[in-house]
């Protein structure tokens, strides 16, 4: 290819001065001496040209096609329905029209939702990424294969920096129908036993403008609601243990639904204890009373509320009660009126001694039905005629005295129960035997009739013993000596440990539940954690956001845990149960963004596209499974790239340069014979002239 060059051999406005001084001297020549002074200007003409140092180029040009970006979104919601088989028709009738354009190359590009994280589809991300390493001039446009849901796309066409076409090839129906919930305000922390509000929309295309909402925690159903399309709608929910709260709403579905996986929403509220209120009540001063006080006051989210009998009633001898320092056992406000305030109740060594009535004992028994906690740490009263087992609370507690009491020295032992359950579980020193702590000196005998005895004493006998009462939990502790572990007898023993968890498991720490099903997501993939004192437990049914299932078993961990691990195959919630435990585990955001909106739309791109000379319009067949794919032409100029049945790419001709051969025109003998004919020839033309004039 041939082409014409200078490079002036004096700076540029000299040169430019020197040309427009020439040409009004020869103006002014051509006005006094006539025509012979075109000769004189043509001289100064190729002088100013000689100065201007022209050259003929010669590059040696290698054509290069251009290139054209086919984007083919492979994301959740370009799945849905039959969008699939309208991809792939559409991507194989495109990949064939370009075939036949001379000077033009393909290149594919996938999109998955997967690629963004959890974030939606990015296609324009996966575009400039996959035109990368090709020079703007050389793309000749892109050709957009989705159903126009695309999470990325820039505001203008400056911003996406294409300098081709863009056109977007829709997939999906006209008459799509769909229901989703959209969270207008969800809380992430709540007060435990305190409801939160959860704002939401139902928004829906194609139904009758009214749905029903199911409300549930934790896989428990709370709440039925009604609600119509657009409006907003408040669900109260109450925050019923610590920790993660999973609440899922789910609207029903509607007939031939694009996806039910929009249809619920999930948020999780952890659940802040403000204060455990805590009723300690000790039967008389002892040792071990101080213990108890001192773990319970030493925690910051506790309340502690604490009465010692001091004067039980055989012990009245006359002194008028207003001569007593001692503060009344306020017995009616404790347990009547206020009792459903407190998170546990605990008796330290108290005898049945008329101080309180057997109706509020019978209050007590409801309260640990309806939910309440109460731990017995027995001593040698509970073996007598006294004993809490012969009052109303004798039909909740776990064993019953055999009126044998043990005081011997011994080691408690934790029970094969015991070494599956959260509360004793890997106490520190229980790895060996004997167990390395020290001894205990007393036991009271009973027989075990419910719940599960974790630790125990001389001869196997129950020394702990864990129950669950209807809604409720009790504890049943046949030994008043754990305070020797605390002043450190004989070397002491994990009293904090120990006497902690016990608390905690009474108050329902979910982290010390005996049978729980955990969940989390570490990656791409799900750990699940199965928590049960009973062997080989039910596999796990793990249902994905788009409503399959399957079934993952269990291998055995630690005692009293089994463990499972899969990989997910897709962002978004999935649900995992087995008997009658639920858990949930988030690849990405609980509520991805792929799937809360997915029907399809040609006017979500159509601006962007029309601003760069393009197109987007829908390619689907409404009453058949085929699709319409306009004619792919060449263009070589103009700035409109799409009709009514065609779309246009921009043709730009570029090469690679492979060699370059420079030929000056001015330079040597070549030039200096120009300029010296020009020369000559003025001066002939101005004798002539003059010579006439003579004769």
């Amino acid at each position: 290819m041939w082409s014409l060059t200078f490079a002036p051999l004096v700076p540029m406005p000299l040169l430019i001065g020197l040309a427009v001084l020439a040409a009004v001297a020869a103006g002014m020549a051509l006005v006094l001496a006539g025509r012979s002074a075109i000769l004189r200007a043509l001289a100064l003409t190729v002088l100013a040209i000689a100065l201007a140092d022209p050259s003929l180029v010669f590059e040696d040009r290698e054509p290069v096609k251009d290139v054209v970006a086919v984007v083919v979104d492979r994301s959740a919601s370009n799945r849905l329905a039959d969008r699939s088989q309208q991809t792939q028709a559409a991507q194989a009738e495109v990949e064939r029209q370009l075939r036949g354009i001379a000077g033009v190359e393909a290149r594919t590009i996938e999109v998955t939702d997967q690629q963004g994280a959890g974030d939606g589809t990015r296609l324009f991300e996966a575009l400039a990424s996959g035109l990368a390493d090709v020079p703007s001039e050389r793309v000749a446009g892109a050709i957009v294969l989705s159903d126009g849901l695309a999470h990325d796309a820039p505001a203008t066409a400056e911003a996406l920096g294409l300098r081709a076409p863009l056109h977007v090839l829709t997939t999906g129906r006209e008459r799509e129908i769909d229901r989703r919930i959209v969270l207008v305000d969800s809380p992430r922390f709540g007060i435990v036993g305190k409801e939160q509000n959860v704002r939401l929309r139902v928004v829906e295309k194609g139904g009758p403008g009214r749905a029903a909402i199911t409300v549930r925690r934790d896989g428990e159903i709370i709440a039925r609601r009604a609600a119509i399309a657009g409006e907003t709608v408040q669900v109260p929910v109450r925050i019923d243990r610590g920790g993660p709260n999973v609440i899922e709403i789910e609207a029903a579905p509607l007939d031939n639904e694009l996806t039910l996986a929009n249809n619920r929403a999930v948020i999780t509220i952890d659940g802040v204890r403000d204060k455990l209120r805590v009723l300690l009540v000790s039967g008389e001063p002892h040792p071990g009373e101080r213990t108890w006080r001192n773990l319970l006051k030493a925690d910051a989210n506790v309340d502690l509320v604490h009465f010692t009998i001091l004067r039980p009633p055989e012990k009245q001898d006359g002194t008028p009660i207003n001569e007593l320092s001692l503060i009344a056992f306020p017995t009616r406000e404790l347990f009547q009126v206020k009792i459903k305030d407190f998170d546990l109740i605990i008796f330290d060594r108290y005898a049945n001694q008329s101080i309180l009535p057997l109706v509020y004992f019978d209050n007590i028994v409801r309260y640990v039905r309806d939910g309440g906690a109460l731990l017995i740490a027995a001593g040698p009263e509970y073996s007598g005629a006294q004993s809490l087992a012969r009052t109303p609370l004798g039909q909740i507690l776990p064993a019953q005295p055999d009126g044998s009491v043990f005081d011997e020295a011994y080691r408690a032992r934790v029970s094969e129960p015991g070494k599956r359950h959260p509360v004793t579980r890997d106490l520190p020193g229980s790895e060996v035997e004997p167990p390395r702590w020290g001894e205990w000196l007393r036991l009271v005998g009973s027989r075990a009739r419910s719940g599960s005895t974790v630790m125990t004493g001389p001869g196997d006998r129950p020394l702990l013993l864990l129950a669950r009462e209807q809604k409720g939990r009790v504890a049943l502790f046949l030994s008043d000596h754990a305070w020797l572990w605390a002043r450190g007898f004989r070397d002491g023993g994990p009293h904090l440990d120990l006497l902690r968890r016990l608390g905690h498991w009474l108050m329902k720490e979910p982290d010390l539940e005996e049978e729980a099903l955990r969940a989390s997501a570490r990656g791409r993939n799900i750990e699940i954690e199965r928590q049960t004192l009973g062997d080989n437990p039910a596999p796990a049914i793990i249902t994905a956001p788009d409503g399959s299932t399957r079934t993952v078993p269990f291998e055995p961990g630690r005692p009293g845990l089994f463990v499972a691990r899969t990989a997910a195959s897709e962002f978004g919630l999935h649900k995992i149960t087995t008997e009658n435990l639920t858990a949930f585990a988030s690849i990405g955001p609980e509520n991805p963004r792929e799937l809360m909106e997915v029907v399809s739309d040609p006017g979500r791109l159509q601006a962007l596209s029309e601003a760069t000379g393009g197109s987007s319009r829908r390619i689907g067949q409404e009453n058949g499974s085929g699709v319409t794919i306009p004619r792919i032409v060449p263009v070589r100029s103009g700035r409109q790239f799409a009709g009514a049945d065609w779309i246009g790419l921009r043709i730009s001709d570029s090469g690679i340069v492979r060699g370059v051969s420079i030929s000056p025109l001015f330079v040597g003998l070549i030039g200096l014979a120009i300029l010296f004919g020009a020369l000559v020839a003025g001066w002939i033309g101005e004798s002539g002239r003059r010579f006439k004039r003579e004769a």
